[in-house]
């Protein structure tokens, strides 16, 4: 061996040792950094701050600074040594990349880029769902499986069960976006899915409110990226996408529940303890402080952690969290599970927090309750909540107490005191209670509730009640997936029968509803009405934002007009057994100088000027001339 040989054998020994050391030290950079929350910010936003959780290995021993002119404004520890939570201002920044430099002992230990991103023009003034919407609510795992490769994953423990009534179906965002056009020939406008982002529990993780990663959509369902598409195809149609958000709960799967960045994270207890459901405590000046706490602080079920807004780093968790999803999938609106489980200060701001960002951007919040006053409560700018100096911020309520109304009235054949139609007549004499009567979601049912067909036993004139006082009255009317089509379910048979599959969506379905040809004669009975029925309410601005002047029911037959300057709707619902004739002079006040009218299901003309009659079980909703 030469000495130019033995030179060379050293240096591509040495160089073998340099690469395999900084092999060894990517290994350990990698390592320090887990997670980091939001993955992503974007410039320009209107709140210029954003506090980005780094997850990993004792990472709260570094110190933090930035290569770039951006500046950091906090760092938090917490007595977890795993987190560590850094604001940085925004404000003047254009999209970038930003180098985070990790030191200890003076010394850079690793670095970390992260992304500023760039918004899309005038995200910030996005439109959200309102009154002249119609919102089609889809339990995504039981709608239609557009891509069988994705119904179970590797990273989640449930695997696919068709079998099992309460397992993984394969729904996914494909089988929503191979069905839009079915979706839009209904008369929708926007789709609300419950939630989609990873639900890792073992078993019933199809519902997805026991979420294990708020940042990710659940491979079962697709990617980010779907979800994103599903937003993107929507708008193609000019329609809209709402997402069901959850403030209240995590689930006991979530991966901050195997390593919490506080103690205070969540609510504990020496033993487990389950709200008592009882909201009322919240504004009830006598109620108890431990009757309150637990309603408040008692975990929804003992597989879903209840969520600390006290706690200021959840809170803004929270609020970037809900922001992200708005910039990056381009979202109309959120509809929040078990709104007023939260803090009640803590979810007012995280609600404002929002509509900062995006002033006309809309929010539902499922506000269960059976009181006109306790729900108005919750509505923005209550003089209710008022009275109490609370202020939600929550744009639009659920107007419950109307569903509980729907639930029987159309089985009370004879009218009385407080029976019959008087029931829907004396929901709506309590509209002065809320700040914003036309942004209520109006709904006979949803993914929680008795399917109104089975309340109804399929009785098709009775469906038509319903639906056409849903589409006729103020607020945001919602349809739930395969009521169009006479889907019926049993709660109490469990969850399960009232989240039944849509026939068509699958491979091999005998019966496929999605299209005309193959759907049964009494499906394309009532998809034909919630169809025509929908689209016409798209056109008509009346019953979008007209003003509502309603009459009390006579023989169990409630009137009630919808109208603007320009237009009048007079809607006729007659809910007893008798065929009636309806003298017009009482309703003089609306009817004005009109002397016809057309009813929009039948095309048929009546005229208006001394009376009108009516079938039995029947609705006539006639636009006057």
């Amino acid at each position: 061996m030469n000495k130019f040989d033995s030179v060379l054998i050293k240096k591509t020994d040495f160089l073998k040792r340099i690469t395999l050391l900084l092999f060894f030290m990517s290994l350990t950079i990698n390592a320090q950094i887990d997670k980091i929350e939001p993955p992503f910010w974007f410039a320009g936003m209107h709140n210029p701050e954003v506090q980005i959780m780094f997850y990993g290995k004792d990472i709260a021993q570094y110190q933090v600074a930035t290569t770039n002119s951006i500046a950091i404004t906090d760092i938090k520890r917490t007595e977890n040594p795993n987190y560590l939570f850094v604001t940085f201002n925004t404000e003047g920044t254009e999209a970038t990349t930003i180098d985070f430099l990790f030191k200890k002992d003076d010394k850079v230990a690793f670095t970390q880029k992260y992304t500023l991103k760039q918004r899309r023009q005038n995200s910030a003034q996005r439109k959200g769902f309102d009154a002249s919407d119609m919102i089609y609510l889809i339990m995504p795992d039981r709608f239609a499986n557009g891509n069988p490769k994705n119904d179970s994953s590797r990273d989640t423990q449930e695997k696919s069960d068709r079998n099992l009534p309460g397992g993984r179906h394969g729904g996914d965002i494909e089988g929503i976006i191979k069905n839009l056009d079915y979706i839009s020939s209904l008369g929708a406008t926007a789709i609300w899915s419950t939630p989609l982002s990873e639900d890792n529990d073992k078993a019933f993780s199809y519902h997805t409110y026991a979420q294990s990663d708020v940042y990710k959509i659940d491979p079962r369902y697709g990617t980010n990226e779907d979800y994103k598409r599903l937003a993107s195809e929507l708008h193609k149609k000019d329609m809209k996408l709402v997402m069901d958000y959850v403030t209240n709960h995590w689930g006991i799967e979530h991966w901050m529940m195997k390593d919490l960045p506080t103690n205070d994270w969540i609510h504990q207890f020496e033993n487990f303890t389950q709200t008592n459901h009882k909201r009322s405590t919240i504004n009830d000046i006598n109620a108890s402080k431990i009757d309150r706490d637990i309603c408040l602080d008692g975990w929804f079920v003992s597989t879903m952690p209840d969520l600390n807004q006290k706690n200021p780093l959840v809170l803004n968790y929270l609020k970037q969290n809900a922001i992200w999803w708005i910039e990056y999938a381009d979202l109309d609106g959120f509809r929040v599970d078990t709104y007023n489980y939260s803090d009640p200060e803590g979810i007012a701001a995280w609600t404002k927090s929002i509509t900062d960002e995006y002033p006309n951007f809309n929010i539902a919040g499922e506000i269960w309750m059976h009181n006109q006053a306790q729900m108005a409560y919750w509505q923005k700018d209550s003089k209710i909540g008022g009275i109490q100096n609370y202020n939600s911020n929550l744009p639009t309520v659920m107007d419950f107490t109307l569903h509980d109304a729907l639930g029987t009235v159309f089985n009370e054949d004879d009218g009385s005191w407080d029976t019959g139609m008087v029931k829907i007549y004396d929901n709506f004499s309590n509209d002065f209670l809320y700040p914003n009567p036309n942004n209520i979601l109006v709904f006979a049912e949803n993914h929680d509730t008795n399917r109104i067909n089975e309340v109804y036993k399929n009785d098709f004139k009775k469906y038509q009640m319903t639906m056409a006082l849903i589409a006729t009255v103020r607020g945001i009317p919602q349809l739930y997936y395969g009521s169009e089509i006479g889907m019926s379910g049993d709660k109490d048979k469990g969850d399960a029968d009232i989240r039944q599959d849509f026939p068509g969506g699958w491979l091999g379905d005998q019966n496929n509803a999605f299209i005309k040809e193959g759907r049964t004669e009494l499906q394309n009975e009532y998809f034909d009405f919630t169809s025509k029925l929908f689209n016409w309410r798209k056109t008509n601005e009346a019953v979008h934002f007209g003003k509502m002047t309603h009459y009390i029911p006579e023989n169990n037959v409630y009137v009630y007009f919808r109208y603007t300057a320009e237009k009048t709707v007079m809607v006729l619902i007659n809910n007893s057994h008798d065929h009636q004739t309806i003298k017009t002079n009482r309703f003089q006040e609306n009817i004005k100088n009109y002397q016809n009218g057309k009813d929009i299901l039948t095309d048929n003309s009546y005229d208006i000027s001394t009376e009108i009659a009516i079938d039995s079980k029947s609705v006539l909703i006639l636009e006057l001339k």
